[in-house]
């Protein structure tokens, strides 16, 4: 009733693959973004669930065309906006086989080789962010999942206190603060500490803020350190803020889940040491590890502390404990089904080496500082900042204030947005709107980069005139 014949399924993956290839070949040509309102999607798409069915190859066509189409294409050379990324095929080849193979990472006994390949990949990443032996984690979907995770693990390191306290700064992603509320830390006891001009937070106001928290009767849990923030990829004082919670005994937990992965060239390494003295870490392959959505990583410096949260055992499960030395990773997380996210980054490196993945990362922040470079020179541009792949920039031909500045730039990015050749998203930076250009594409040249500044730079003129 649900099968089909073999040579209908050899066809239809042939064709899958004609699909997004032929997509892959094309999409430098085409809009960077492309979507509909609502309405006229819903009077597209909406439907009831057909009682016979169509047949495949149709649906697949009219996937591609009508839903996938409409899309921010994330992969596009010339996509700057938010955190994009370019998955590799390998990467993606990968999801289709473990999909293929209908895994669920779960137990040793239900995954034994895509468990080993897992503790595998969290073993090439603990190595890289510096981490002891004795350390551990496991994939999640992304930097939420695996901000929560840390959290919990935070809060079973201190003991599950009854009134926690979590320390962060304005520029923390919103991720963190949710996981803070998960865990149940009251939204009173969040503490969201201004940043300096730079966007940095000040380990010594950290400090005090865990002090009075402490005389006041409530328990200093986790310090939030930024490795690369959202909205700038500034990188937090992490030495210091580990020296801060060595001496207050509190959990550093390290948010990399943009930056992270920039510790593999030389640039990025210094730009984020200190977190190898971490507790936790998130980071997101689904970055700057040029991986397909989902994958995320969580990694904690004892595996104890997420054992200890989540390792319930059950009757019907009873079957699936092979010993220690048999890990069962849903008992070191939230998901019991799991699919197989570690394959595609092990068949990522596997294929490509870890060389071209540090080439090109170090493209992506040699293109960044070239962005940079072109801003400051600009007439009509104005440089704010720079960091970590994440240029943050704009239109400013002088003699403006404020408010006609803000207005300008919203302007130009609109028409930048309709127009769709390039996307770009914006930010606030010291309560000033300004463009921003996220570089993370392995596939982005500086012909991309330069012809997009080159078209807010005309876009700047043509809404003033």
């Amino acid at each position: 009733m649900l099968q089909m014949a073999p040579e209908t399924m050899r066809d239809l993956a042939h064709h899958v693959a004609d699909i997004l290839i032929e997509r892959s070949g094309r999409l430098p040509d085409e809009r960077a973004w492309e979507g509909d309102f609502k309405e006229a999607l819903a009077h597209q798409l909406d439907e009831e669930a057909p009682e016979s069915g169509r047949p495949a190859r149709d649906v697949i066509d009219r996937a591609a065309r009508d839903v996938l189409n409409n899309t921010l294409r994330l992969d596009h050379p010339r996509s700057f906006g938010f955190v994009p990324t370019c998955p590799t095929w390998p990467g993606v080849l990968a999801d289709f086989m473990a999909s293929g193979f209908n895994v669920n990472a779960a137990t040793w006994l239900t995954a034994s080789g895509p468990s080993q390949i897992e503790a595998v990949v969290v073993g090439w990443f603990r190595r890289w962010f510096g981490l002891p032996e004795g350390a551990g984690g496991l994939m999640t979907s992304g930097g939420s999942s695996a901000a929560l995770h840390a959290f919990v693990a935070a809060r079973e390191a201190a003991g599950n206190p009854e009134r926690p306290v979590a320390y962060m700064s304005n520029q923390s992603h919103s991720a963190q603060i949710r996981a803070a509320r998960i865990v149940g830390i009251s939204p009173d006891l969040i503490r969201v500490l201004p940043t300096d001009r730079s966007g940095r937070i000040d380990a010594g106001q950290v400090a005090e803020a865990i002090v009075a928290d402490r005389s006041a009767g409530y328990t200093p849990t986790v310090v939030c350190g930024n490795a690369g923030t959202p909205s700038r990829g500034e990188v937090d004082p992490l030495p210091a803020l580990a020296d801060v919670c060595a001496a207050e005994r509190v959990w550093f937990h390290v948010d990399a889940a943009y930056g992270g992965f920039a510790v593999l060239v030389p640039r990025g390494a210094q730009a984020l040491e200190g977190m190898e003295r971490a507790d936790s870490i998130n980071v997101d392959p689904h970055k700057w590890l040029f991986q397909p959505y989902e994958a995320g990583c969580v990694l904690v410096r004892d595996i104890a502390t997420l054992e200890r949260a989540f390792s319930i055992q059950h009757d019907v499960l009873q079957d699936s404990v092979w010993g220690a030395k048999h890990a069962n990773l849903a008992d070191y997380g939230i998901q019991l089904s799991r699919g197989f996210r570690a394959l595609k980054v092990w068949m990522s490196i596997q294929t490509f080496g870890m060389a071209a993945f540090r080439a090109a990362i170090g493209n992506g922040l040699e293109l960044a500082a070239r962005s940079a470079d072109y801003a400051r020179k600009s007439q009509k541009l104005e440089l704010v900042s720079e960091s970590l792949g994440i240029v943050c920039f704009r239109v400013n031909p002088g003699g403006l204030d404020e408010d006609t500045l803000a207005d300008m730039n919203q302007k130009v990015l609109a028409r930048i947005f309709w127009d769709g050749r390039a996307f770009l998203s914006s930010t606030m930076v010291n309560k000033r709107f300004v463009l921003r250009l996220c570089i993370v594409n392995h596939n982005t040249t500086w012909d991309d980069v330069r012809e997009t500044l080159e078209a807010v730079e005309q876009l700047a003129v043509d809404v003033s005139e």
